[in-house]
Formats: C-alpha cells, structure tokens, sequence
C-alpha cells in the first residue's frame, strides 16, 4: 500500500505567506508534521508520497524523507488532478490519501487498519455533525451513492481521509482524467460508484477527533483538541 498526502493547493481561506499543511499547531508540531508522526507509526515511511505545488520547496525541505509528486498547476487544478498524479505513479498499489489540512488522532488508524487489510475501499466519515460547506454523503445498498458538497440530507461529513483498493483503482484514475480541473476528487469517485459499480465503503470514526482546517476557526478548535 501507499499513502499520498494532497498538499499542493494556495490554502488561501486561511491566509498563511507558507503551504497551510506547515501551518503550526500549539503542541509545537504543524499539521503536517502531526500527520506524518501518526502515520510512521502505523505504517511505513517509506511509502508516503506527497502532492506538492504551492511553495513546494518549503515541505520538501521541512520532510526530505518522503517522496514527491510536483503539480505544476496547482494554482488552476483542484484535489481531482493533484490526486491523479500521484495514482498514475502508484496504479499497481492500493492508496491511503489524506487532504494535507487534516488535524487527527492517530488513534483512529486502528480503525482503518482491517479494512485496508481487507482490501475495500472506504471513505472516514464522521456521523456526529453535518456542516452545509464540508463534503457530504449518502449511501446506497450500505455503501456510499452520493458524495459532494451539494449533497441534501447526508448522513455525514467526509474527513478527508480515504482508501481505494487496487481492484478498483484503475476505474477511479479513468474517471479522475474525466473530472474538470477545478472537480474535488470525491466528484471521481461518485463517477466511479454511478458507472463502474465500485462498491466504497463509509468507515465512521466519529468516536476520534478529526478537524478539517479550512478557517482560522477550524485552527482555533485543533488547537483547542489537540493541546498536547
């Protein structure tokens, strides 16, 4: 399995001069540093491929022991196409992504763990709240039908932590070429599910803290989570 972490975008809604996944967190790590300390304690990494544009020279720096996938467009391209780049690199492997503004407990992996063992490929969602803005779900026969920001009535918000196995790899890059430029990676995904039948499971890990930072606000209440 590899692990990609999207982290290429401007992160403009929160302000920062720098990539918003080094944005500095009160328990003295960034973002993306407690990302990477979560994640090397689960898995190896050796395996972690980040998605880097905007200021790219500033992550690559901070961690030199990942490796990583450069989108030249980042500032016309959104999540579909900077997550493309790095599936075509690793079309023979199953792939754990994370959006790079992400603020979890590790202790949430244990969760995912036996499904990627098992190989389905899964969606993290929280079932505890629903925000118009995030990305929303609902499901079909017990597995995700509608996924997007637009969705009405969904049954929860999408994390920004993901699975696509390798059986179903191949039909998800087709529909990623497909997306529009500025298309999210969940619109592949919904592709996928409508014309491929690829089965995505909805893996709720309400019980962790999990926070998506988009605003100062969002920073406000990881800081306020994860204190140490």
């Amino acid at each position: 399995m590899k692990i990609v972490i999207l982290a290429a975008g401007i992160g403009s809604r929160l302000g920062n001069p720098f990539p918003k996944p080094l944005t500095p967190l009160d328990n003295g790590k960034t973002i993306m540093g407690m990302q990477i300390s979560n994640l090397e304690n689960n898995f190896n990494i050796d395996d972690i491929n980040v998605v880097v544009g905007f200021k790219k020279d500033l992550i690559m720096e901070r961690f030199p022991q990942l490796i990583y996938i450069y989108n030249p467009y980042f500032d016309c391209t959104n999540t579909s196409k900077s997550l493309l780049k790095a599936l075509k690199k690793n079309r023979n492997d199953s792939v754990l992504w994370l959006n790079g503004d992400v603020v979890f407990d590790g202790k949430l992996l244990s969760i995912l763990k036996p499904h990627i063992s098992s190989e389905n490929s899964f969606v993290a969602v929280n079932t505890s709240k629903v925000a118009e803005e995030e990305v929303k779900y609902t499901l079909k026969d017990g597995h995700i039908d509608q996924l997007s920001k637009s969705v009405k009535k969904g049954l929860g918000e999408a994390v920004g932590i993901n699975f696509i196995a390798q059986k179903d790899i191949g039909y998800f890059i087709d529909r990623l070429e497909t997306c529009d430029d500025n298309d999210y990676f969940e619109r592949g995904l919904e592709m996928a599910i409508e014309h491929d039948e690829v089965k995505i499971s909805a893996i709720d890990i309400s019980a962790f803290d999990c926070v998506e930072v988009d605003f100062r606000e969002d920073l406000e209440n990881a800081n306020t989570i994860f204190q140490k």
